[in-house]
């Protein structure tokens, strides 16, 4: 019997419900969401400026559920205050915002590193290759639609 529908939708529904979990947990150690540490990262991790449309668009995410999340960071001091474009105007973390997000980084790769302890670095290669062609895969297929 051909189970990878299953065996690969469980796993992936799996991965993301306890980084959903260990979000949250450490979120909540500084009054944030768990879903808004995805937000910082890339924010911190960014080499250029991002605005909210970027951010949503990189995280595959709702934009409102980015402009709530912005709010709430430039209500805690994370976020500098929009210039004159509200949806348009860069993003940029504040010093403190630096340091948070620095730090829910740090929180992250150890993650990673304590998940897959016993993968090769070769392994983890063709891991994250494989991952970054299905997903492109899927864009195309949900773009395009199921072939007939």
């Amino acid at each position: 019997m051909n189970n990878r529908f299953e065996h690969f939708s469980v796993n992936i529904f799996n991965i993301v419900h306890y980084w959903n979990i260990l979000a949250s947990e450490e979120m909540k150690k500084h009054g944030l969401r768990g879903g808004y540490a995805l937000y910082l990262i890339i924010l911190y991790n960014s080499e250029e400026e991002l605005t909210a449309a970027k951010v949503a668009e990189l995280c595959h995410r709702d934009k409102a559920d980015v402009s709530r999340a912005i709010s709430v960071f430039q209500e805690k001091g994370i976020l500098e205050p929009y210039g004159n474009s509200r949806y348009r105007a860069p993003l940029r973390l504040t010093e403190e915002g630096r340091k948070l997000a620095g730090q829910i980084n740090v929180q992250a790769v150890k993650v990673l590193d304590v998940v897959g302890m016993g993968i090769s670095d070769e392994v983890r290669a063709h891991m994250y290759e494989g991952l970054d062609t299905i997903a492109l895969n899927m864009k195309h297929l949900a773009e395009g639609g199921l072939p007939k």
